[in-house]
Parts: structure tokens; sequence; C-alpha cells
């Protein structure tokens, strides 16, 4: 069964991301980052050719704004209750 998921707080929402993970981490809810992104923005690509197709845009927004949350695989229906209600706390707070 898929536990985790990934949320993507949009641009003109009354809070960014880091504050929500923030808020979540306050709260015993592990989060984590997404790795890569945009790659091109990666170290690893610095001195690399590669061909770029397109503004990237979403790449640019999904490293900047995405997350996962859910990431221990023994959440159970409790568990995950509780990050609903402090994702939905949260964002009606602001």
């Amino acid at each position: 069964t898929r536990r985790s998921s990934d949320l993507s707080v949009k641009e003109d929402a009354p809070f960014n991301r880091n504050q929500l993970i923030a808020e979540l981490t306050a709260r015993k809810i592990g989060t984590r980052l997404l790795f890569g992104g945009n790659l091109i923005r990666q170290p690893a690509f610095a001195d690399r050719d590669y061909r770029i197709v397109g503004d990237l845009k979403h790449t640019d927004y999904a490293m900047n704004n995405s997350f996962w949350v859910g990431v221990y695989p023994g959440l159970n229906t409790i568990m995950l209750d509780y990050i609903v209600e402090s994702i939905t706390n949260f964002v009606k707070s602001m």
C-alpha cells in the first residue's frame, strides 16, 4: 500500500512550503523535499553538456514548492488522519 504523497504549495498561497514543513515538523510529522527537481540546477550538471527543451518552469516549481509527507512505511489510518488534520488546521489558520 502506498502511504506517502507529494504535495505542492501554490505560489499565491498565504504561506510557503517551508512554513508548512516547519508546522508539520513541530507536530512530529516527517517530510522530505523532492530530490532532484530541476536537474540542471544540481551541481553534478555544472560542467556537463545537455540540451534543454522548453523553459522548465514546472521543474522549478516542483523543486521550490513541493515535498513529500507520510514517508514512514508503517503509517496507519490514525496517523494519516493526524497528518490531514494538521495540514487542514494550519491552512485554516492562515
